[in-house]
């Protein structure tokens, strides 16, 4: 008997158990289980032999592609937001260089810009503290004097 569900809504409401593995997937550890040696070996002997595909399965276990490294290259220290063009300037130095791919300064540009974003926040945090406390410094007397003259105030900074 077919029961018909709403778009979307699956049969298990609760979804797959976490930590639960496909059943191919189990079936095929199953298969190649004790075999990782000798599938190994034959794949490196049919690299050795000309296979362009296994040379290239086996180079990409022996060297996989590169996805970050250290950078190498002279930036100035970053002490506040007034340097960031400096460091800035350094990477595409660098890039000119040769010492830096363009992508590699796109990155240290982005974490430049995410040092400036979070210096500002901070500061303008700082800032609205300053002036929050300060309002309230000069809005105690008034709201006394409103009330002792029976004026009761419309805000609070307490």
């Amino acid at each position: 008997m077919f029961i018909a569900l709403m778009p979307g809504v699956s049969g298990n409401p609760d979804g797959r158990p976490k930590g639960s593995r496909n059943a191919a997937t189990l079936a095929m550890e199953a298969l190649l289980d004790g075999e990782s040696e000798s599938l190994t070996r034959k794949a490196i002997e049919l690299a050795k032999g000309g296979d362009i595909m296994a040379l290239r399965l086996c180079l990409d276990r022996i060297l996989p592609p590169r996805k970050d490294r250290p950078l190498q290259f002279s930036m100035p220290v970053i002490a506040n937001v007034e340097d960031a063009h400096k460091a800035i300037a350094a990477a595409a130095s660098a890039v000119a260089n040769g010492e830096l791919t363009v992508s590699e300064a796109a990155d240290v540009s982005r974490l430049v810009e995410t040092y400036v974003r979070a210096v500002e926040a901070a500061n303008l945090e700082k800032r609205l503290r300053t002036i929050e406390e300060k309002m309230k410094q000069l809005a105690r007397p008034i709201v006394v004097a409103g009330r002792q003259a029976g004026i009761e105030p419309f805000f609070s900074f307490d």
